[in-house]
């Protein structure tokens, strides 16, 4: 099992950035793929991002595409993810998740955190 905790998430003026860290617990970190999930009100829970467990594959929504990066550090047992050029719809609780298994089998995360809020005001 891993036990993910969110931080990073706060209030941003449109066209700012914010950096999302996902802290896990355990030794095995890096025996999982990561992802950020988003879910606005009234919205389906999407998938921001992904990365493999070694970090060399990652997956992105078009949504994010070109705007967002992440990143794992296996040593920290830390996953990122880095926002740029935040834009009001990016406003939702966002999500840390853990999967043994392939990445970008989105469907398939099992682990989630708490979430932390991102608000972006235009």
């Amino acid at each position: 099992q891993v036990q993910l905790v969110e931080s990073g998430g706060g209030l941003v003026q449109a066209g700012g950035s914010l950096r999302l860290s996902c802290a896990a617990s355990g030794r095995t970190f890096s025996t999982y793929a990561m992802g950020w999930f988003r879910q606005a009100p009234g919205k389906e829970r999407e998938c921001v991002a992904a990365i493999s467990q070694s970090g060399s594959a990652t997956y992105y929504a078009d949504s994010v595409k070109g705007r967002c990066t992440i990143s794992r550090d296996n040593a920290k047992n830390t996953v990122y993810l880095q926002m740029n050029s935040l834009k009001p719809e990016d406003t939702a609780v966002y999500y840390c998740a853990a999967y043994s298994g392939i990445y970008n089998l989105i469907n398939n995360y099992n682990y989630w955190g708490q979430g932390t809020q991102v608000t972006v005001s235009s």
